[in-house]
Protein backbone atom coordinates (compact mmCIF):
# COMPACT_ATOMS: atom_id res chain seq x y z
CA UNK A 1 0.00 0.00 0.00
CA UNK A 2 2.90 2.28 0.70
CA UNK A 3 4.50 1.82 -2.71
CA UNK A 4 1.07 2.42 -4.49
CA UNK A 5 0.44 5.72 -2.12
CA UNK A 6 3.75 6.91 -2.91
CA UNK A 7 2.94 6.73 -7.05
CA UNK A 8 0.12 8.25 -6.72
CA UNK A 9 2.21 11.18 -5.42
CA UNK A 10 2.36 12.70 -9.13
CA UNK A 11 -1.84 12.31 -9.57
CA UNK A 12 -1.83 14.02 -6.01
CA UNK A 13 0.36 17.07 -7.58
CA UNK A 14 -1.47 17.11 -10.80
CA UNK A 15 -4.65 17.40 -8.66
CA UNK A 16 -3.03 19.94 -6.66
CA UNK A 17 -1.94 22.26 -9.98
CA UNK A 18 -5.69 21.34 -11.25
CA UNK A 19 -6.99 22.76 -8.50
CA UNK A 20 -4.47 25.88 -8.50
CA UNK A 21 -5.62 26.67 -12.36
CA UNK A 22 -8.50 25.16 -13.78
CA UNK A 23 -10.47 24.68 -10.49
CA UNK A 24 -10.19 29.09 -10.74
CA UNK A 25 -12.33 28.87 -13.54
CA UNK A 26 -14.95 28.13 -11.47
CA UNK A 27 -14.97 31.59 -9.59
CA UNK A 28 -12.36 33.32 -11.37
CA UNK A 29 -15.14 35.79 -12.68
CA UNK A 30 -17.34 36.30 -9.33
CA UNK A 31 -13.98 36.86 -7.61
CA UNK A 32 -12.26 39.12 -9.70
CA UNK A 33 -15.80 41.11 -9.93
CA UNK A 34 -16.06 41.19 -6.04
CA UNK A 35 -18.95 39.67 -5.76
CA UNK A 36 -17.94 36.82 -3.97
CA UNK A 37 -15.19 36.85 -1.37
CA UNK A 38 -11.98 34.35 -1.95
CA UNK A 39 -12.25 32.14 1.48
CA UNK A 40 -15.90 31.64 0.44
CA UNK A 41 -15.34 30.82 -2.96
CA UNK A 42 -12.55 28.19 -2.26
CA UNK A 43 -14.73 26.53 0.98
CA UNK A 44 -17.32 26.39 -1.56
CA UNK A 45 -15.46 25.04 -4.68
CA UNK A 46 -13.78 22.33 -2.50
CA UNK A 47 -16.66 20.69 -1.30
CA UNK A 48 -18.64 20.36 -4.60
CA UNK A 49 -14.90 19.59 -6.78
CA UNK A 50 -15.06 16.15 -4.02
CA UNK A 51 -18.69 15.69 -4.48
CA UNK A 52 -18.82 15.85 -8.27
CA UNK A 53 -15.34 13.33 -8.85
CA UNK A 54 -16.61 10.45 -6.18
CA UNK A 55 -20.11 10.64 -7.68
CA UNK A 56 -19.86 11.66 -11.22
CA UNK A 57 -16.09 11.02 -12.25
CA UNK A 58 -16.43 7.38 -13.52
CA UNK A 59 -17.97 8.67 -17.63
CA UNK A 60 -15.02 10.96 -18.39
CA UNK A 61 -12.38 8.78 -16.70
CA UNK A 62 -13.12 5.96 -18.53
CA UNK A 63 -12.89 7.51 -21.65
CA UNK A 64 -9.24 8.56 -21.21
CA UNK A 65 -8.17 4.98 -20.71
CA UNK A 66 -9.10 4.57 -24.46
CA UNK A 67 -6.35 7.06 -25.70
CA UNK A 68 -3.75 4.69 -23.57
CA UNK A 69 -4.47 2.18 -20.78
CA UNK A 70 -1.59 2.65 -18.76
CA UNK A 71 -1.21 -0.91 -16.90
CA UNK A 72 1.94 -0.29 -14.97
CA UNK A 73 1.94 1.82 -12.09
CA UNK A 74 5.41 3.31 -12.60
CA UNK A 75 4.12 4.45 -15.82
CA UNK A 76 0.91 5.97 -14.61
CA UNK A 77 2.84 7.66 -11.93
CA UNK A 78 5.19 8.96 -14.60
CA UNK A 79 2.47 10.40 -16.88
CA UNK A 80 0.92 11.84 -14.18
CA UNK A 81 4.07 13.32 -13.23
CA UNK A 82 4.60 14.85 -16.86
CA UNK A 83 1.19 16.97 -16.81
CA UNK A 84 1.59 18.11 -13.49
CA UNK A 85 4.76 19.79 -14.13
CA UNK A 86 3.84 20.82 -17.46
CA UNK A 87 0.80 22.65 -15.65
CA UNK A 88 2.70 23.54 -13.00
CA UNK A 89 4.91 25.76 -14.65
CA UNK A 90 1.83 27.14 -17.10
CA UNK A 91 0.25 28.38 -14.15
CA UNK A 92 3.51 30.09 -12.38
CA UNK A 93 3.37 31.69 -15.98
CA UNK A 94 -0.17 32.75 -14.80
CA UNK A 95 -1.55 31.22 -17.99
CA UNK A 96 -4.89 29.61 -18.20
CA UNK A 97 -3.27 26.04 -19.63
CA UNK A 98 -5.24 22.82 -20.52
CA UNK A 99 -4.38 20.27 -17.67
CA UNK A 100 -6.34 17.86 -20.00
CA UNK A 101 -4.11 18.83 -22.69
CA UNK A 102 -1.75 18.15 -20.45
CA UNK A 103 -2.63 14.72 -19.87
CA UNK A 104 -3.18 13.74 -23.36
CA UNK A 105 0.14 15.05 -24.15
CA UNK A 106 1.49 13.02 -21.54
CA UNK A 107 -0.50 9.84 -22.70
CA UNK A 108 0.73 9.80 -26.33
CA UNK A 109 4.49 10.15 -24.95
CA UNK A 110 3.61 6.82 -22.94
CA UNK A 111 2.21 5.44 -26.02
CA UNK A 112 5.17 6.38 -28.21
CA UNK A 113 7.36 4.66 -25.32
CA UNK A 114 5.81 1.46 -25.08
CA UNK A 115 5.47 0.87 -29.04
CA UNK A 116 2.11 0.95 -28.68
CA UNK A 117 -0.03 2.73 -31.53
CA UNK A 118 -1.77 5.44 -30.48
CA UNK A 119 -5.80 5.49 -31.46
CA UNK A 120 -5.73 7.80 -33.82
CA UNK A 121 -9.96 7.82 -33.62
CA UNK A 122 -9.79 8.40 -30.12
CA UNK A 123 -6.99 10.82 -30.22
CA UNK A 124 -9.35 12.75 -33.18
CA UNK A 125 -12.46 12.63 -30.66
CA UNK A 126 -10.10 14.28 -28.26
CA UNK A 127 -8.63 16.95 -30.76
CA UNK A 128 -12.42 17.62 -31.59
CA UNK A 129 -13.20 18.44 -27.92
CA UNK A 130 -10.46 21.14 -28.11
CA UNK A 131 -11.87 23.42 -30.98
CA UNK A 132 -15.78 22.09 -29.81
CA UNK A 133 -15.48 23.13 -25.89
CA UNK A 134 -15.02 26.75 -26.40
CA UNK A 135 -17.32 27.07 -29.36
CA UNK A 136 -20.40 25.59 -27.79
CA UNK A 137 -19.41 27.40 -24.17
CA UNK A 138 -19.36 30.59 -26.57
CA UNK A 139 -23.07 29.58 -27.78
CA UNK A 140 -23.88 28.74 -24.49
CA UNK A 141 -23.02 31.87 -23.28
CA UNK A 142 -24.65 33.85 -26.22
CA UNK A 143 -27.75 32.35 -25.45
CA UNK A 144 -27.79 32.59 -21.99
CA UNK A 145 -26.73 35.77 -21.62
CA UNK A 146 -29.67 37.35 -23.95
CA UNK A 147 -32.16 35.64 -21.61
CA UNK A 148 -30.66 36.56 -18.36
CA UNK A 149 -30.59 40.13 -19.69
CA UNK A 150 -34.54 40.24 -21.00
CA UNK A 151 -35.68 38.35 -17.52
CA UNK A 152 -33.87 41.49 -15.66
CA UNK A 153 -35.63 43.73 -17.24
CA UNK A 154 -39.03 41.99 -17.28
CA UNK A 155 -38.20 41.58 -13.27
CA UNK A 156 -37.23 44.96 -12.92
CA UNK A 157 -35.88 44.47 -9.89
CA UNK A 158 -34.90 47.50 -6.69
CA UNK A 159 -31.22 47.57 -7.01
CA UNK A 160 -30.28 46.08 -3.65
CA UNK A 161 -32.55 43.19 -4.78
CA UNK A 162 -30.70 42.64 -7.79
CA UNK A 163 -27.39 42.51 -6.09
CA UNK A 164 -28.25 39.99 -4.08
CA UNK A 165 -29.91 37.48 -6.12
CA UNK A 166 -26.80 38.04 -8.15
CA UNK A 167 -24.80 37.31 -5.14
CA UNK A 168 -26.38 34.20 -4.79
CA UNK A 169 -26.45 32.85 -8.02
CA UNK A 170 -22.75 33.54 -8.85
CA UNK A 171 -22.44 30.94 -5.43
CA UNK A 172 -24.92 28.80 -6.72
CA UNK A 173 -23.33 28.92 -9.97
CA UNK A 174 -20.05 28.13 -8.55
CA UNK A 175 -21.15 25.20 -6.81
CA UNK A 176 -22.56 23.61 -10.03
CA UNK A 177 -19.17 24.69 -11.66
CA UNK A 178 -16.89 23.07 -9.31
CA UNK A 179 -19.14 19.70 -9.30
CA UNK A 180 -19.13 19.85 -12.82
CA UNK A 181 -15.23 20.14 -12.67
CA UNK A 182 -14.41 17.62 -9.91
CA UNK A 183 -16.98 15.14 -12.61
CA UNK A 184 -15.43 15.61 -15.75
CA UNK A 185 -11.55 16.79 -14.78
CA UNK A 186 -11.15 13.94 -12.17
CA UNK A 187 -10.26 11.96 -15.06
CA UNK A 188 -7.01 13.62 -15.86
CA UNK A 189 -5.84 13.19 -12.07
CA UNK A 190 -6.74 9.55 -11.80
CA UNK A 191 -6.97 8.28 -15.13
CA UNK A 192 -3.81 7.03 -16.06
CA UNK A 193 -4.00 4.80 -12.62
CA UNK A 194 -7.33 3.29 -13.43
CA UNK A 195 -6.23 0.03 -14.27
CA UNK A 196 -2.58 -0.10 -12.70
CA UNK A 197 -3.58 1.37 -8.77
CA UNK A 198 -6.94 -0.17 -7.93
CA UNK A 199 -7.79 -0.13 -4.26
CA UNK A 200 -10.53 -2.18 -2.10
CA UNK A 201 -14.05 -1.23 -1.72
CA UNK A 202 -14.43 0.67 1.37
CA UNK A 203 -17.35 -1.27 3.55
CA UNK A 204 -19.27 -0.99 6.91
CA UNK A 205 -20.55 -4.29 7.19
CA UNK A 206 -22.47 -5.47 4.14
CA UNK A 207 -22.95 -2.08 3.14
CA UNK A 208 -20.55 -0.63 0.21
CA UNK A 209 -19.71 3.27 1.13
CA UNK A 210 -17.28 3.84 -1.77
CA UNK A 211 -16.37 1.32 -5.18
CA UNK A 212 -12.21 1.02 -5.72
CA UNK A 213 -12.80 3.49 -8.40
CA UNK A 214 -14.76 6.10 -5.89
CA UNK A 215 -11.68 5.59 -3.43
CA UNK A 216 -9.27 6.98 -6.05
CA UNK A 217 -11.43 10.12 -6.95
CA UNK A 218 -12.00 10.83 -3.61
CA UNK A 219 -8.04 10.93 -3.12
CA UNK A 220 -7.63 12.60 -6.21
CA UNK A 221 -10.05 15.27 -5.57
CA UNK A 222 -9.07 16.49 -1.89
CA UNK A 223 -5.56 17.09 -3.88
CA UNK A 224 -7.95 19.46 -6.10
CA UNK A 225 -9.70 21.08 -3.26
CA UNK A 226 -5.59 21.82 -1.69
CA UNK A 227 -5.09 23.39 -5.09
CA UNK A 228 -8.04 25.93 -4.82
CA UNK A 229 -7.53 26.75 -1.68
CA UNK A 230 -3.34 27.10 -1.62
CA UNK A 231 -2.80 28.58 -5.08
CA UNK A 232 -5.82 29.60 -7.41
CA UNK A 233 -6.07 33.71 -6.51
CA UNK A 234 -4.09 34.61 -9.09
CA UNK A 235 -5.38 32.68 -12.56
CA UNK A 236 -9.07 34.10 -11.29
CA UNK A 237 -7.72 37.41 -11.91
CA UNK A 238 -5.96 36.38 -14.81
CA UNK A 239 -9.25 35.07 -16.14
CA UNK A 240 -11.98 37.12 -14.66
CA UNK A 241 -10.03 40.67 -15.77
CA UNK A 242 -7.45 40.25 -18.35
CA UNK A 243 -9.83 38.83 -20.74
CA UNK A 244 -12.70 41.10 -20.90
CA UNK A 245 -13.77 43.36 -17.84
CA UNK A 246 -16.85 41.50 -16.46
CA UNK A 247 -20.03 42.89 -14.84
CA UNK A 248 -21.75 40.06 -12.21
CA UNK A 249 -24.82 39.09 -14.44
CA UNK A 250 -21.69 38.09 -17.22
CA UNK A 251 -19.77 37.00 -14.46
CA UNK A 252 -22.71 34.88 -14.20
CA UNK A 253 -23.21 33.41 -17.47
CA UNK A 254 -19.83 32.82 -18.02
CA UNK A 255 -19.67 30.52 -15.14
CA UNK A 256 -23.19 28.48 -16.15
CA UNK A 257 -22.28 28.28 -20.11
CA UNK A 258 -18.74 26.94 -18.68
CA UNK A 259 -20.67 24.38 -16.33
CA UNK A 260 -23.31 23.09 -18.51
CA UNK A 261 -19.95 22.13 -21.40
CA UNK A 262 -18.32 20.25 -18.59
CA UNK A 263 -21.31 18.29 -17.65
CA UNK A 264 -22.16 17.62 -21.62
CA UNK A 265 -19.04 16.22 -22.03
CA UNK A 266 -19.22 14.04 -18.21
CA UNK A 267 -22.72 12.54 -18.80
CA UNK A 268 -23.26 8.85 -19.21
CA UNK A 269 -27.30 9.11 -19.22
CA UNK A 270 -27.14 12.47 -21.79
CA UNK A 271 -25.03 9.82 -24.11
CA UNK A 272 -27.87 7.21 -23.63
CA UNK A 273 -30.53 9.88 -24.21
CA UNK A 274 -28.75 11.06 -27.41
CA UNK A 275 -28.34 6.93 -28.65
CA UNK A 276 -31.92 6.43 -28.27
CA UNK A 277 -32.33 8.53 -30.68
CA UNK A 278 -29.92 7.36 -32.92
CA UNK A 279 -27.97 10.97 -32.20
CA UNK A 280 -24.23 11.14 -32.85
CA UNK A 281 -23.01 9.92 -29.13
CA UNK A 282 -20.50 13.08 -27.44
CA UNK A 283 -17.04 11.98 -25.72
CA UNK A 284 -17.11 11.14 -22.93
CA UNK A 285 -13.77 12.90 -21.87
CA UNK A 286 -12.42 15.22 -19.71
CA UNK A 287 -12.35 18.67 -21.24
CA UNK A 288 -10.53 22.02 -20.79
CA UNK A 289 -11.92 24.18 -18.12
CA UNK A 290 -10.04 26.80 -19.31
CA UNK A 291 -11.05 26.34 -22.83
CA UNK A 292 -14.60 26.29 -21.54
CA UNK A 293 -14.19 29.57 -19.75
CA UNK A 294 -12.61 31.81 -22.39
CA UNK A 295 -15.39 30.53 -25.11
CA UNK A 296 -17.65 31.46 -22.29
CA UNK A 297 -16.03 35.02 -21.98
CA UNK A 298 -16.09 35.40 -25.62
CA UNK A 299 -19.46 34.72 -26.40
CA UNK A 300 -20.38 37.34 -23.79
CA UNK A 301 -18.66 39.83 -25.21
CA UNK A 302 -20.41 38.66 -28.75
CA UNK A 303 -23.64 39.27 -27.00
CA UNK A 304 -23.26 42.57 -25.75
CA UNK A 305 -25.06 45.58 -27.44
CA UNK A 306 -22.84 47.24 -30.23
CA UNK A 307 -19.30 45.18 -30.37
CA UNK A 308 -18.26 47.17 -27.61
CA UNK A 309 -17.30 44.26 -25.40
CA UNK A 310 -16.09 43.10 -29.00
CA UNK A 311 -13.55 45.33 -28.65
CA UNK A 312 -13.03 45.76 -25.35
CA UNK A 313 -12.16 41.86 -25.77
CA UNK A 314 -8.11 42.01 -25.23
CA UNK A 315 -7.53 39.39 -28.28
CA UNK A 316 -3.48 39.95 -27.48
CA UNK A 317 -4.46 38.17 -24.38
CA UNK A 318 -6.52 35.55 -25.93
CA UNK A 319 -3.57 35.10 -28.22
CA UNK A 320 -0.67 33.90 -25.42
CA UNK A 321 -3.50 31.37 -24.14
CA UNK A 322 -3.54 29.71 -27.22
CA UNK A 323 0.02 29.79 -27.78
CA UNK A 324 -0.37 27.93 -24.18
CA UNK A 325 -3.00 25.71 -25.42
CA UNK A 326 -0.80 24.76 -28.36
CA UNK A 327 2.43 24.37 -26.19
CA UNK A 328 0.87 22.54 -23.45
CA UNK A 329 0.31 18.71 -24.89
CA UNK A 330 3.67 18.85 -26.78
CA UNK A 331 5.82 20.21 -24.24
CA UNK A 332 3.84 17.10 -21.75
CA UNK A 333 4.49 14.45 -24.40
CA UNK A 334 8.40 15.54 -24.57
CA UNK A 335 8.58 15.27 -21.18
CA UNK A 336 6.58 12.66 -20.40
CA UNK A 337 9.22 10.52 -23.11
CA UNK A 338 12.02 11.68 -21.53
CA UNK A 339 10.67 10.73 -17.57
CA UNK A 340 9.76 7.40 -18.94
CA UNK A 341 13.40 6.63 -20.01
CA UNK A 342 14.80 8.06 -16.76
CA UNK A 343 12.37 5.71 -14.79
CA UNK A 344 12.59 2.83 -16.75
CA UNK A 345 16.30 2.50 -17.60
CA UNK A 346 18.12 4.56 -14.27
CA UNK A 347 15.71 3.53 -11.61
CA UNK A 348 15.01 0.31 -13.10
CA UNK A 349 10.94 0.68 -12.69
CA UNK A 350 9.06 -0.93 -15.74
CA UNK A 351 6.83 1.59 -17.09
CA UNK A 352 4.28 -0.62 -19.42
CA UNK A 353 3.29 -4.27 -19.17
CA UNK A 354 4.03 -4.74 -15.48
CA UNK A 355 0.28 -4.34 -14.00
CA UNK A 356 0.93 -5.34 -10.23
Amino acid sequence: MAGILFFLSSGLFLGWSLGANDAANVFGTAVASRMIRFSTAALVGSCCVVLGAVTAGSGAAEGLTKVADVDAIAGAFTVALSAAVTVAWMTRAGLPVSTSQAIIGALVGWNLFAGKAPNLHELARVASTWVGCPILAALFAWVLYHVTALVIRLLRLHLLWQDQLLRLGLLLAGAFGAYSLGANNIGNVMGPFLTSAPFAPLRIGSVELLDARQILFLIGALAIAVGIVTYSQRVMIVVGRQLLPLNPVAAWVVVVAHSLVLLIFSSPALNDFLASYQLPPIPLIPVSSSQAIVGAVLGVALAQARGKAVRQFRWSKLAGIAVGWVATPIAAGILGYVLLFIVQNIFHEPVYGATP
